[in-house]
């Protein structure tokens, strides 16, 4: 039996964007240009794994706090729903 492949979803979390440094017309095309890559699976084709646990190896004590609270937030708003929002 042959399998279907589910499109991959690109979530943007909340504030992902808040250091980008361009317009909104650039923004919107950068999105829509992953959107693009996601869909083709170019995305994936030029992705490059990364190993785990050499880079919990590289992190200090607090880059991993940081990033565990970032994954904390993740759960917590992953049921938000899609959260529009636009540079200021």
């Amino acid at each position: 039996m042959s399998e279907v492949k589910k499109p991959l979803e690109i979530v943007f979390m909340p504030g992902c964007f808040d250091d980008f440094d361009g317009t909104q017309e650039e923004l919107d095309e950068m999105i829509a240009q992953i959107h693009q890559m996601a869909s083709t699976g170019e995305l994936m084709e030029k992705s490059t794994p990364i190993d785990i646990e050499a880079l919990a190896d590289s992190l200090t004590d607090e880059e991993i706090e940081v990033l565990m609270s970032q994954l904390d937030d993740v759960d917590k708003i992953e049921n938000l729903g899609n959260i529009n929002r636009n540079l200021q």
